[in-house]
């Protein structure tokens, strides 16, 4: 019998890709396979990603030359467009099904989540039919002959355990940092155009009493 194929270790930007192939092949299959600019837009969309990141597109590139030599992605051209196009090759190598693809893609996007957590957010890639079936799937990709998920212990005051992939070394801090460190990024960006808008405001409000003195001299 033929031993599985291990599963790799990634890097943030491997899983991240990965992640955002498998999500859009079910949510806007139309636009699957991906071009490189349509996968630079998913990797950096601000909703359902945890931590919200911003990759140039030197990244989504070089990224995308890895995850190639490793075999877990195709390109594809034809369709009456000369653009190179991706597409992910994960149920090729793994024998994972619909709802097990589902599991990891939300893991990947979002990092750790518990049993409930996937439930609810995995309606547009998966409709599992209660939460008995969820747990199902997550026990057969924790307790499998190959693992793809692991339980994290409880963290105090946490009342449910998270699930995490096996695709990438988890630390919990160094992905509690990169959320904060992108939630600061973000408030930053925010900070910045506040001040602009203020700058602007006052500038506008000189013109304005400028202006008006102007026209008092001339009448």
């Amino acid at each position: 019998m033929e031993t599985q194929k291990p599963i790799p270790t990634l890097n943030a930007e491997q899983i991240r890709v990965l992640g955002s192939l498998l999500e859009k092949s079910k949510t806007t299959p139309e636009y699957y396979p991906m071009t490189i600019n349509g996968l630079q837009t998913a990797c950096n969309q601000k909703t359902s990603r945890k931590p919200v990141v911003n990759y140039d597109e030197s990244t989504v590139i070089h990224t995308l030359d890895t995850l190639k030599k490793l075999g877990l992605i195709s390109t594809v051209v034809g369709g009456g467009s000369r653009v190179t196009k991706y597409k992910h090759n994960i149920a090729i190598h793994y024998p994972l099904v619909p709802a097990e693809l589902a599991i990891l893609c939300l893991l990947f996007l979002r990092g750790p989540l518990t049993a409930g957590e996937i439930n609810s957010n995995s309606g547009r890639l998966y409709e599992f039919e209660d939460m008995e079936e969820v747990q199902s799937y997550l026990n057969k990709l924790t307790d499998g002959e190959q693992p793809y998920i692991k339980l994290l212990p409880k963290l105090p005051g946490q009342k449910e355990a998270r699930y995490v992939h096996l695709f990438t070394e988890f630390n919990e801090a160094d992905y509690e940092n990169s959320v904060a460190v992108a939630s600061s990024n973000s408030s930053g960006q925010v900070q910045q155009l506040e001040e602009r808008v203020a700058t602007l405001e006052a500038e506008l409000s000189k013109l304005r009493q400028e202006f008006d003195n102007l026209l008092a001299q001339l009448t």
